[in-house]
Order: C-alpha cells, then structure tokens, then sequence
C-alpha cells in the first residue's frame, strides 16, 4: 500500500445525530490516532485537531458554544498514522491552512509541535502531500504548498511552533507582563532570529480562548508557562492590544496577514502616529529601532508635530519611543540596533537609557532562523563589512549559496532562474542611484555596461508585485521582508581604499537625502549604509549573491567570498596547475555544446551548437569523439545531479546495453529549430533473424532516488525515430 492509499478522508455532518454514523469509523470505533478538520462553509470558520479517542473530543467540541456552530467534520485516517505523525499533520494543517486563507482558524496558537521522529521525511511528508491534495479536491483548501511556502501570510502567521530560544524569550516576555514592577521589554536580536515571529505569536496568544491553548511543547516549562497564561488571562481579561510597525510598506503585509486569522484583524496592527487614538494595555513594538524622531522626516514632519502636540510633548525633544510609554500600560520592544539604518530613526542611546531603567527587563535571542547559513554566515557578513575577518579567510557552506559575481548581467540571469525556480528571488542595491524613473517611466535608473534597471515602481509590499523580478529594490521596501535568493548590488557610495586598507563612503554618491542630511560625522554615515547592507544581505534564505561596483571593493570581497563564473560549468578549475593550462584541443578539453539534455522525458527542442571549449579532470584520455554538454532533471539522479556537465563519446559500436545514453528524437529534428534530446539507461532485447540481429524492443530506464519516474519503451517500429547520439563517461 502506498503512501496515497493509505489515507482515507470521510465527511460526516457535524451534530449530536451524526455521532452514532461515526462510530461505524474504523479509525474512531477502534480509537486509533487520526486528525480532524471542524468546518462552516458559511461563515467560514473552521478548527484542526489531533486525538486518540475521536467520539470523546467530538462529544467535547459539540458542547463548546463557538464550536458547536460548526456544520461538518472531516475525519482524516491512516494505518500508517502513530501520535507523532498526527501531532506533526496538525500543526502542519493549522500553519498552512491558516495561509490558505479558505477557511479562518478557531485554533489557538499554542503548542504547536515541530519534533522530529521515525519515518518524519521519506514517509510522513508524503502522507501530508496526499492529505493536503485531496482537501484540496473537496474545497477545504486552495492553494498548493509550494505556493503557501512563499507567502507572506504563511511567513507571518501566528501559527508557528517556536523554537527553544523563542520559547525562552516567550517565557520570560510573560514573566515581565505578570510583573508589577516590570512596564517595559526589550527583545534584542540580530536580523533573522525571529523577532517579528514571536512578536505576533505573543499577540495571538494574548487574545487566544483558554480552551484552546493546547500545550505539547514546553516539556518541564509546561506547568509554568500553563500557569502564567491563564493568570496573565485573568488579570488581562479583555486586553486592549497594539502591533505597532514603523515601516508602512511591512505594517500592510502583517495587516493582511491579521485579516485572515480569527480573533484578530487588520486593525489591530498600526503605525505610531495611530497611537494618539487611544490608550492600550499592551502594546508590542516590532522592528522598534525603526521608530522615528524629528530629523530628516520629509512629508511625516506634519503628522509628527501634530501628534507631539496632542500628547503633550515638546516636538523637538522627543521620538515615537515616547509615544509607545506613555500610550501603554505594558510595551514589549522587538529590537536590533544593527538594522537602525537613517537618522530619523530612534537614537541607540535612547533605547540603551531604556533597558537600564528598573522597570525594564531585556530578553536577547540569539538562534538564526531565516538564512540556512545559519549563525555563521551571519557573523561572516560582519566580519566581511567590519573588515574583521583573517586574509584567509573565504565563506564556505553546504547549505547556503554566497557568491561574488564580476558581470551584473550574469546575476541578472541567475536572479531570474531562481525566482522561476523557488519564488521570491529579487534584486536590491544601496541606494547609489537616483530614483529618476518615478517622474518618467521609460527612463532606467540603474546603469552599468550593457544592463539597464529600474528602482521598485512601487513602495508598497513590492517584493510581491508582478514585475518586482525585472525591478531593484531598496532597504525601504525590504527590510523585513523574507526572500529565498537576495541578488546586492553595492554601489559607488561604498568603495575600498587599498592605502587605509578601509571601507569607505562617498557621499556625493548616496542618494537617499533623507538617509544622509543632517549628519557631520562621516563615521555615523558609514554606520548607516553598513548597516544597509547587512540587513539587505540577511533577506536571502538559500542564498546571497553580489555585484560591486568599485574595482578595489569587489577585489577585497572577493579575499573572503567565492567567485561564481559563468563557465564554471563548462571551465572546471580543479587545481591552480590545472587552471594555468592553455586549453588544448582533444588533448585538455572537449567541445561544450549548448544544448541541455532532458533527464527526464525528452528535452524541449533545442539547436546543437558548440559553444567554447571546456576543459576536463587531469588523467581523461579522450580524442575527437568525446564532447560534453549540461544535463538536466531529477530522473537519473543516483549517478547524474541535476544541472550537472557531462562528458560523453559519440556513440562507439557494441552492446549498449547497461550504458547510460544521450538519445535524440529524430521525428522533430529541423536544421532550423534543432531536436529534443534526454539521458537514460539503455536496455534492449534482440532476436536473430535471416539478416542478423534486430532489436525487438528498446527500454530507456531512469536511475532516480524519485521512483515517479517512468522507463521510455521505444518499440520495433519506432526504433528508426530514435538515435544515440553518445554513451556517458563521467560527471565533470
């Protein structure tokens, strides 16, 4: 039985008569784990849950008064299921439902499970892939997965399980609010440790309903953490609550993440002039170092006057800061003074006067959650722009892509074919250009040899638009924001002085006039735009690419960070020796054609051509019939990687039998458009007639960890419409 057959979802009304139809379950009679999905198709609320003993928890949900509202339960079984697997499908259906935005959850928040264990990865995730189609086929989901990994209101959901850093800031975030003498929190952590995360978890659970603070996570912190919620809940019983967000563009994209989740709403989510309207109990502060004072606010001066005005300050002695304390009765700040990044922001000193006052407590997170290169890419990026890291001293990391690249139009490509690739790839630059192309739309803002670029054309959640994939962006429109593939471009405002062996600035080329008036102390600049570019440089999840502008600059990076090239997969530089080698042909390389191979079905037509020369591993004998070309696809991939280059020879005489093969489809070859090609493994069987041996059946198999993939029968008849083109030696 396959992972797809051993699930079974059935649909039962949900009411006091329906229970007796349940008990006729296999999964329910005989109490076995299964997951359960509660719903109204009217007013589109709905509830997940996970247990043992389906009648009892059913029984129970039917006595609650918003539950009970609920028309219809969706009883979600397998064999296969233990109570791992149905805690982890769970908190899976909660996250990515809650995403979905079909139905909104009744769930609370808490609890949610993240462990590992047997069978998780080969066997489970499948089950849920199953489970997550087929609810989409009965309509209680809309969206695929992979769509809801790159969304913003899967990124900012409330429903998260929190990692053992975040649970501790948790704890001790609601020590501080059942503290008498504790008015304020300060959340410290760098960019990428999940402030924005916790700081909406705490918001939904403040608001959470008591019977749904289901607690599996918190192991010994359990009885604790049960005790301070329900007497945090006693003493808040109907709390007045702000999420203030400084930065519009962010505060748009949390509203909409608001909007889709039960008990909470868009309004809840405000600027920090919309503190003026009211007081609060609690008020949460996310990205608090962006928070302003009267310096370099342009058009906000207005409302910034306005707002000192009605709560009694004077305009140029204080900052938002002063707003939130005095507007709250509690404020708990999510805060990284590395990411303060123009003067109007909130002075450090202001925030350091805060946390030594006795009513403060201070809370660090520490673990990196956005970047898979983890803590120490982090570090390395501020090493590389402090200039603290050893000569020696180059980034190297299996799990995270940092590249330096010397044409911009190659990052341009690889930008584009990630984002086709994973979604959300996207280029940002410091801000080295004017912004000419508001005024005039056909005008380009970004010029550097023959690539022409437009700045963002919108301010406003941009990361998300159509078109932001042909656009750059700037720190405004994406601090904040999670990316799977960052592309930077450091512009002339940052260069290298090889007599100070320093970073320096030049002004005259940084354009932000709000991010630079104001300021005599060229030190403080360069602050700022360091602190530009390590933000920008943390957006990338799977990875970070660079151009830099300045020569002397992209020769001190590239000391520290690998050179991607173009040709490196055509021009293997497998040792220096070997890289010092002219290219010899027949003798040291082979010719590199264009085309790239299908591993897979047949490749999408495509025109042979050689492209250049590419050299091959020292001890390679080869002679004129040898060629290499890039292999594509997951089909072969226990002996080809997908993207590989690899050489093959022209297709010798003999058995091919048990050979791996380059085929070509001859029935679509055009001179003009070219021929669709694939790798296989060969395989045939022949009979021996009166003229020899004929093939009476030719098998092309895969090779793939992914057994979806199916052979290629090629019979007697279609044989003619078929030719091997080469045999495979080696993945270069």
């Amino acid at each position: 039985m396959n992972e797809a057959e051993s699930v079974t979802i059935k649909k039962y009304a949900f009411n006091t008569n329906e229970i007796e139809n349940i008990r006729s379950n296999d999964f329910a009679r005989n109490n076995w784990p299964l997951v359960y999905v509660l719903s109204n198709g009217t007013n589109r609320l709905a509830y997940v849950g996970e247990t043992t003993d389906a009648l009892t928890r059913l029984g129970t949900h039917l006595k609650h008064i918003d539950k009970s509202n609920l028309t219809a339960v969706h009883l979600i079984g397998s064999e296969k299921f233990n109570k791992s697997a149905t805690l982890d499908v769970e908190s899976k259906l909660i996250r990515y439902m809650a995403a979905d935005g079909q139905f909104s959850l009744m769930n609370g928040n808490l609890g949610l499970v993240a462990h590992n264990y047997y069978q998780k990865e080969e066997l489970y995730s499948p089950i849920f892939t199953t489970i997550w189609n087929r609810l989409r086929s009965v309509g209680l989901v809309k969206h695929s997965v992979a769509y809801l990994d790159n969304s913003d209101l899967f990124k900012y959901s409330p429903y998260k399980s929190l990692s053992f850093d975040q649970r501790k800031g948790l704890l001790a975030i609601l020590n501080g609010l059942l503290c008498e003498k504790t008015t304020n929190l300060v959340v410290q952590g760098g960019a990428g440790t999940g402030k924005s995360i916790l700081a909406i978890f705490l918001f939904k659970l403040l608001l959470a309903d008591n019977s749904d603070i289901n607690i599996k996570e918190f192991s010994e912190d359990e009885e604790t953490l049960c005790l301070m919620v329900k007497n945090l809940k006693q003493r808040y019983t109907d709390p007045k609550l702000a999420l203030v967000i400084p930065m519009a563009s962010f505060r748009k994209t949390i509203k909409k993440a608001f909007a889709n989740i039960a008990g909470l709403n868009s309004k809840m989510v405000i600027g920090p002039a919309e503190l003026a309207k009211g007081h609060y109990d609690i008020i949460l502060v996310d990205e608090s170092h962006r928070l302003r004072k009267r310096v370099n606010l342009g058009a906000y001066f207005g409302t910034f006057d306005k707002v000192c005005g009605a709560l009694g300050f004077d305009k140029n002695e204080c900052s938002e800061l002063d707003w939130v304390l005095k507007k709250s009765k509690k404020a708990v700040f999510f805060y990284d003074k590395s990411q303060s990044i123009k003067p109007s922001d909130v002075n450090e000193i202001d925030f350091d006067t805060l946390k030594r006052h006795d009513s403060t407590a201070v809370q660090c997170l520490t673990s990196q959650f956005r970047v898979k290169g983890g803590e120490a890419y982090v570090d390395f990026v501020d090493g590389l722009l402090n200039k603290t890291l050893s000569t020696t001293k180059q980034f190297s990391s299996k799990h995270y892509e940092f590249k330096l690249f010397s044409s911009l139009s190659d990052m341009v490509e690889k930008i584009k074919e990630k984002d086709e690739e994973f979604g959300l790839a996207r280029m940002i630059a410091g801000f080295a250009w004017p912004w000419i192309s508001k005024k005039d739309k056909n005008v380009f803002d970004i010029e550097i040899n023959d690539v022409q670029l437009r700045w963002n054309q919108t301010s406003t959640d941009w990361i998300n638009t159509d078109d932001a994939v042909e656009e750059v962006g700037c720190i405004h429109t994406t601090q904040g924001y999670d990316l799977n593939y960052a592309g930077i471009i450091l512009g002339n405002e940052i260069i290298y002085d090889k007599a100070l062996k320093e970073i320096v600035i030049r002004e005259d080329n940084y354009f932000d006039k709000n991010g630079k008036q104001t300021i005599k102390d060229p030190l403080i600049l360069k602050q700022y735009i360091l602190n530009i570019y390590k933000t920008i440089m943390l957006r990338g999840i799977r990875g970070t690419y660079l151009y830099v502008c300045d020569d002397n600059l992209r020769e001190y990076i590239a000391q520290h960070v690998p050179l991607f090239n173009a040709d490196s997969a055509r021009v293997i530089p497998l040792n220096k020796n070997q890289q010092d080698k002219a290219l010899q042909p027949y003798i040291n390389a082979v010719p590199f054609f264009n085309i790239q191979v299908a591993a897979g079905d047949f490749s999408q037509q495509q025109q042979a051509e050689q492209k250049e020369w590419l050299q091959i591993p020292d001890g390679t004998s080869i002679n004129d019939s040898f060629f290499a070309c890039t292999v594509v696809g997951e089909s072969m991939n226990k002996v080809i990687p997908n993207g590989a280059v690899c050489l093959f020879q022209q297709a010798p005489g003999g058995s091919r039998n048990g050979k791996i093969v380059l085929v070509e489809h001859l029935d679509f070859a055009d001179p003009e458009s070219g021929s669709h090609y694939t790798v296989k493994e060969y395989s045939s069987t022949k009979i021996e007639d009166e003229s020899g041996w004929a093939h009476e059946q030719i098998e092309l198999k895969p090779a793939s960890y992914d057994d979806h993939f199916n052979s290629l029968l090629l019979s007697e008849e279609g044989q003619p419409s078929y030719r091997v083109v080469g045999v495979f030696i080696c993945v270069i």
